[in-house]
């Protein structure tokens, strides 16, 4: 929803400036200058990329239409769900847990977090590490070291998409002169036209250069920047879980190992200490 209101800010703040200086609309709509800038936009990012940054790049443009996922609802879930695993095996022995990190879907520990189950990248780093755990076969170090190579990857992955609509947004002033140095080529191939016409080829010309800057700073680029801050966000929750099993690994209570994660979380979705107790008290109530 923020995109469409930031994309109606943009377009009503240009083209609303440019009707109350005395400007005419029509002048600006310019279909072939587009088609130029457009296409070639969309050409550029056809080469300049293989068939798995296109696929990543058009899988990410979707989620961003809609909110982030990454609330404060969905922190508590994730580390009530680690406290109770972990107050599991540490009072019944890892070997305890086995069967619900092995079947998380038939899990009846895991069925009471839903906003965890319905993501498959969570519950899968979730679940594979905990799976190392249970073996019993690696020291912290060792699980640390493997973690921060994952989540390294996972975010490397997910930067992807931004730097490729990064480089085209940064090609579209480019495109614009190009569109417009056309523009002036028709234009002086017309020279025996009268003044009127002429000036509104110039006219023409230029709109190409003004769309090229428009949709690189008032469309393009910002959208490279949003993708970047989701892939913060989701990375953070892989921070969470590995700093909070790495705490229980070292020997913390469950309790203070869910603390350890609470602490790495951004401000703006971190419970506060005490709603973080509050919370894991309900969970052992339960």
């Amino acid at each position: 929803m923020l995109v469409f209101i930031g994309y109606a800010i943009v377009l009503g703040a240009v083209f609303g400036g440019y009707a109350l200086e005395g400007g005419h609309l029509g002048a600006l709509f310019q279909p072939t200058e587009l088609l130029m800038i457009g296409g070639a936009g969309i050409g550029s990012f056809l080469v300049g990329n293989n068939g798995k940054a296109i696929r990543a790049t058009l899988r990410a443009l979707p989620p961003l239409l809609r909110g982030s996922k990454y609330t404060k609802a969905l922190y508590m879930e994730l580390m009530a769900l680690l406290y109770v695993l972990l107050a599991k095996a540490r009072k019944d022995g890892m070997l305890a847990i086995e069967a619900d990190v092995d079947d998380p879907a038939a899990s009846p520990i895991f069925s009471q977090y839903p906003l965890l189950a319905r993501d498959a990248r969570i519950m899968e780093f979730l679940t594979d590490y905990l799976r190392l755990m249970v073996s019993g076969n690696m020291n912290a170090f060792e699980i640390e070291n493997l973690m921060d190579h994952e989540i390294e990857t996972y975010k490397h992955e997910g930067e992807m998409p931004a730097h490729c609509i990064s480089k085209v947004g940064d090609a579209m002033p480019a495109f614009g002169i190009v569109a417009a140095v056309m523009g002036v080529v028709h234009t002086m191939a017309s020279a025996d036209k009268p003044a009127a016409e002429l000036g509104a080829l110039i006219a023409q010309a230029l709109v190409g250069t003004f769309l090229g800057v428009l949709l690189s700073y008032g469309f393009i680029g910002p959208l490279a920047s949003l993708i970047e801050h989701r892939v913060a966000e989701s990375s953070k929750v892989f921070q969470c879980i590995k700093v909070t099993l790495l705490a229980s690994l070292n020997g913390y209570a469950p309790a203070l190992a869910v603390e350890f994660g609470r602490k790495v979380l951004y401000s703006s979705e971190r419970p506060s200490f005490a709603e973080l107790e509050d919370h894991v008290r309900q969970v052992k109530a339960r």
